[in-house]
């Protein structure tokens, strides 16, 4: 996914089972995803969010 500050960087979570760290995805009967844990990015735009139904809300 891309940054949602506008910075362009492009974020790769890993959402397999086996990986450290990893985040889970939710999609709710809405189509709406959620990210659990939060993403926080500790090089560049230093970016801390959430998403949740689809939409970021900011650390």
């Amino acid at each position: 996914m891309k940054c949602p500050c506008g910075c362009g960087r492009t974020i790769e979570l890993l959402v397999i089972q086996e990986a450290k760290p990893r985040w889970d995805i939710e999609v709710d009967a809405d189509g709406l995803p959620s990210l659990i844990p939060s993403v926080w990015l500790t090089s560049g735009c230093k970016s801390h969010f959430w998403l949740k139904r689809g939409r970021v809300i900011w650390v």
